[in-house]
């Protein structure tokens, strides 16, 4: 350096030693040049190919995503509508077993009403054989209770079956006579 200094004072200018000499600014321009165009023409292509490709896969996964979630969004739809479907499939079912049920107990109640109204016939119609078999055997028994007492009083003996039936006979009709009048008997 020091002969630098030298040899600029031996030429009598005043040399600024921060400013470069012409040659090298013309080379530093030359290499700046070349690398600027090497750069132009083979770093910034692809530098734009990589940039223009993840700009493409941005767009393409925002496209992606948008479109998930229009599928996102359909499917909820979908859900919500089978969910309200089946809602409603429910309450008929309900509906339908609460119309079947009120069915079968109106027709229980029927069948229950229909054999009560069975019994109480039979019954009565038992009752009623029951009263005309005990009539019978009451007749009967009157009937020679009151043929005994007739021989009892006549002092004799009542041995024709036709008179002592007649007789029977219209001994238990003025006693069903006498019973209709005083309300006694059914």
């Amino acid at each position: 350096m020091y002969e630098f200094a030298v040899l600029a004072a031996e030429g009598g200018e005043d040399v600024n030693p921060l400013v470069p000499e012409t040659y090298d600014i013309v080379w530093s321009v030359v290499c700046v040049a070349i690398i600027a165009v090497l750069f132009y023409k083979y770093v910034i292509p692809r530098l734009t190919k990589v940039l223009d490709e993840r700009t493409d896969k941005i767009e393409g996964g925002i496209a992606k995503a948008e479109a998930a979630q229009e599928e996102a969004q359909q499917t909820l739809q979908q859900y919500q509508q089978q969910l309200a479907d089946a809602r409603l499939e429910a309450a008929r079912i309900r509906e339908d077993a609460r119309t079947q049920g009120q069915q079968i107990l109106a027709q229980m109640r029927s069948e229950a009403q229909a054999e009560s109204d069975r019994i109480v016939a039979a019954g009565h119609a038992q009752l009623e054989a029951q009263r005309q078999q005990i009539l019978t055997e009451l007749r009967s028994e009157v009937g020679r209770t009151a043929v005994d007492l007739a021989e009892k009083i006549i002092g004799q003996s009542v041995s024709d079956e036709a008179k002592q039936a007649a007789s029977i006979e219209k001994f238990l009709s003025e006693l069903d006579e006498t019973d209709a009048g005083i309300g006694v008997g059914r």
